[in-house]
């Protein structure tokens, strides 16, 4: 059974860190290649928007669900990220910025899409207690793929150009791919009948004010991070100084942080945790804002908010498994991760333009105060757990679908 549950672990971290490779590189490199290139900083910032399916995806999720078996959608779409990551090497980014934005765009699409059906894997064969470490090694995969993304390929970029880091992604798809295509996890994960599955989990009780937490919990997060790299390299840091810092550094820090969330959020209970953790991150964002002024501490600012911010996500992460409901898991996790990645995009996209104005300190400062305001809203608002548990259970026994889970 332990070796089931570590083989359950390994395939989900695999694929979480397969969404971080190529996110990691188009959200964490591509700014500080762009800025190097003498792109201006409405421009890095509104390359946000790119995102949009990550926020938008709730609204295929459904079809996901029900047209096929999750591990099918998760094979067959890493198969097309790697392609994907072939071809982009045929691409000159300095001449051909137009077809980079619409390769950025369809990857992020089918990126996005890989995790409506690993997240559904997730919640079907995680057993409650097994949420805290699942999600802290969720964040912890999917910041590895950003370590390697957003800092390997920067530094292989660098040293060796455009052609060879788009192989080298494509190489690294390649190896996560193989956890999942060499184990069964996932095999007998069974979802709703289609005409059982509808998007109605904001009719939950609780979920309403649930969105509101969902809302402000990286809206300040994502308005730092959004102009953090462009600070960096009008500070005067090389791309590969920045790749060292962010990524050995930071993205190291934000992993470490996410195994610590994900085990102390059961002892501390799911609203503790979020109250906590969500404090001690919006302070490591105010940490920016003092380097910003004062031009010193940078490693310690990078490094307290990575890690505190990978402890906070694993939090909201855990909350959020727990509010999905026993038989559509993906759809209702994709809903409510979309929540959280509309705010963000919409935070970051504006990044730029008050820095324009306010200047890099003055948008850090801001990012700092407007994340305080999920640990405030979490201290009143219990969690969907509270609220849904006999509802889940109510509309199991309205559908006659009780869900069976087979672990694998």
């Amino acid at each position: 059974m332990q070796t089931n549950r570590l083989q359950r672990l390994g395939v989900l971290t695999a694929l979480y860190a397969a969404q971080g490779l190529p996110y990691g590189f188009f959200t964490q490199a591509l700014p500080s290649m762009l800025r190097e290139m003498g792109v201006s900083l409405e421009i890095i910032g509104a390359t946000a928007v790119l995102a949009a399916p990550w926020a938008l995806k709730a609204l295929w999720a459904p079809f996901v669900e029900r047209r096929a078996a999750l591990r099918t959608w998760a094979l067959g779409l890493q198969a097309v990220t790697i392609l994907g990551a072939v071809m982009l090497a045929l691409l000159n980014p300095e001449h051909d910025l137009m077809i980079l934005g619409a390769a950025v765009l369809l990857s992020n699409l089918v990126a996005a899409t890989q995790d409506i059906a690993t997240d559904g894997i997730a919640v079907a064969t995680l057993a409650p207690e097994e949420r805290g470490w699942g999600n802290g090694l969720q964040v912890a995969g999917y910041r590895i793929g950003m370590i390697a993304g957003g800092s390997l390929l920067l530094v292989i970029y660098d040293v060796t150009g455009w052609s060879l880091t788009a192989a080298a992604m494509a190489l690294l798809l390649a190896l996560t791919s193989l956890p999942l295509l060499l184990s069964d996890v996932g095999k007998d994960v069974q979802t709703a009948a289609p005409s059982a599955l509808s998007w109605t989990w904001l009719q939950l009780p609780g979920a309403l004010p649930w969105v509101g937490v969902l809302v402000t919990f990286k809206l300040g997060d994502y308005l730092v991070q959004g102009m953090l790299r462009p600070w960096l390299v009008d500070a005067g840091r090389s791309l590969t100084d920045i790749a060292v810092l962010l990524g050995v550094g930071g993205f190291s820090a934000g992993l470490v942080g996410a195994i610590v969330g994900g085990a102390l959020v059961g002892p501390l209970g799911r609203r503790r945790a979020l109250v906590l953790f969500g404090v001690l991150q919006a302070l490591s964002l105010g940490s920016y804002a003092l380097a910003a002024w004062t031009g010193s501490g940078i490693w310690a600012a990078v490094l307290s908010e990575h890690f505190l911010g990978g402890c906070a996500t694993a939090a909201v992460f855990t909350a959020m498994m727990d509010a999905c409901r026993s038989d559509r898991g993906a759809t209702d996790y994709t809903l409510q991760a979309s929540i959280v990645v509309i705010a963000s995009m919409g935070s970051a996209g504006f990044s730029g333009v008050l820095a324009a104005h306010l200047g890099f300190a003055g948008v850090f400062t801001l990012g700092a105060i407007l994340a305080l305001g999920a640990p405030l809203l979490a201290m009143v608002i219990p969690t969907p757990r509270t609220h849904l548990q006999r509802e889940r259970a109510w509309f199991d026994e309205v559908n006659g679908s009780k869900f069976s889970r087979t672990r694998s």
